[in-house]
C-alpha cells in the first residue's frame, strides 16, 4: 500500500512540475496575433511522452487551472476564463487532449525510438491544431481556411523543431520518469 501512495505522490509532483513548465513556456513568446508562438507545446509533448496519458493530461489540467484562477500563465501574461473563451482558448484546451493522445501512443511502446515518439508528438500537435483552429474560426468569425492560415501555417516550422527537440529530450530523460 505504501508503494502506491509514493507512486501517487510522485505522479502529482510530476503533473505539477510539467504544469509549471508549461506556464514557463508561455513566457517564452513571439507575439503574433491572434495566436502567439510559445514553448508551451514543447512541455505539453514532453509531459505526454514522459508521464503517460493520464498524468500528462493532468499536468496540463494543472496548467489550465492555474490560469483560470487568475495566475498570468497563459501566453502574454494573460489569465482567466476569458482567455479560454477567446481566440487562443482551443489551443490551450488542446494541450490537455494532446498530452493524453501523446501519452497513449507512447504507452504502446514504452521503449520506442525516436521515430515512434516523433509520430506521437505529431499526432498531439495535430490535436492542438484541430481544437485551436476550430475555436479560432468560431470566436474570430474566420472561415476554416483563414483560421488555418492564421492559426496553423505560421507555427508549422517551429512546431516541427519543438517536436524534434522534445523527442530527443524524452529519449534522454525517460529512464528518470516512472509515473
Amino acid at each position: 500500500m505504501a508503494k502506491t501512495n509514493i507512486s501517487s505522490l510522485r505522479r502529482m509532483v510530476y503533473a505539477s512540475m510539467f504544469g509549471a513548465l508549461t506556464a514557463v513556456g508561455s513566457f517564452m513568446v513571439i507575439p503574433l496575433q491572434p495566436v502567439p508562438i510559445t514553448l508551451q507545446t514543447l512541455f505539453t509533448g514532453l509531459a505526454g511522452v514522459l508521464l503517460g496519458a493520464y498524468t500528462g493530461a493532468l499536468s496540463q489540467i494543472v496548467y489550465v487551472l492555474l490560469g483560470i484562477i487568475g495566475l498570468p500563465v497563459f501566453a502574454g501574461g494573460k489569465a482567466g476564463i476569458g482567455t479560454l473563451l477567446g481566440p487562443s482558448g482551443g489551443y490551450i484546451i488542446g494541450f490537455i487532449v494532446a498530452a493524453f493522445v501523446i501519452g497513449k501512443i507512447t504507452e504502446v511502446k514504452r521503449d520506442a525510438g525516436m521515430a515512434w515518439i516523433v509520430m506521437a508528438l505529431i499526432a498531439g500537435t495535430l490535436v492542438i491544431y484541430l481544437l485551436g483552429t476550430l475555436q479560432l474560426a468560431l470566436v474570430a468569425h474566420f472561415s476554416l481556411i483563414k483560421a488555418v492560415l492564421v492559426g496553423v501555417v505560421p507555427f508549422i516550422a517551429g512546431d516541427l523543431l519543438k517536436i524534434v527537440v522534445a523527442a530527443w529530450l524524452a529519449l534522454k530523460l525517460r529512464k528518470n520518469f516512472d509515473a
